[in-house]
């Protein structure tokens, strides 16, 4: 009898689950791109911010992602300092008019510790499936996450090529150069639900 209460209360400790709700007012995603402007003498970086984001994620104990963790970014929603950038990239990279949404699916969360604790910061590494149009490649995000009593706040940034998700790279006369890489970041407010 004794050892059939320890396996339910095992298996009960094991569904054990921390649950958390992306604050949309309070989050946004950016994309950062290394470019050459012609007239310009030194490089900058285009970067182009969505605040278009939803999303959910369940953990089990071990900081597995459950079902139904998800998250989308609104892609025609991306806004930078030029509008002809923002339209260019929204017709010809990411044609948004038929793929308006990139998807994260997370995998597992690295770096917590369950029951998650009311107050503190830890490094972070997210893994899961990214979709940007019809592509899916699995991704890794390395942040921290800030816990702040019912609420988390997670900064996390990750890279890929324009190659890896079948993207053309822009190419305009003011635009001398782009370079290949697309750096990604999140500034990510949570409810905690379930600790």
């Amino acid at each position: 009898m004794g050892r059939l209460v320890a396996l339910l209360l095992l298996f009960g400790i094991a569904l054990a689950q921390s649950r958390l709700e992306l604050v949309p007012a309070q989050s946004e995603a950016r994309y950062r791109v290394r470019e050459q402007l012609a007239g310009v003498n030194f490089p900058s970086d285009a970067v182009g911010v969505s605040k278009q984001v939803q999303g959910v994620v369940r953990l089990d104990r071990n900081g597995r992602a459950l079902e139904g963790s998800r998250f989308t970014m609104d892609l025609s929603a991306l806004t930078s300092d030029q509008t002809r950038r923002d339209n260019y990239l929204r017709r010809n990279t990411l044609n948004t008019a038929q793929y308006p949404l990139a998807e994260f699916l997370p995998k597992e969360v690295r770096g917590l510790s369950f029951p998650l604790p009311a107050s503190g910061k830890a490094p972070v590494q997210i893994v899961g499936d990214l979709k940007i149009r019809d592509v899916t490649r699995s991704v890794t995000w390395e942040g921290e996450v800030e816990l702040r009593g019912d609420t988390a706040v997670l900064q996390a940034r990750t890279r890929f090529t324009f190659r890896d998700f079948g993207l053309t790279q822009p190419r305009v006369l003011s635009v001398l150069s782009v370079d290949e890489t697309i750096r990604l970041e999140v500034s990510f407010t949570f409810r905690v639900l379930e600790r």
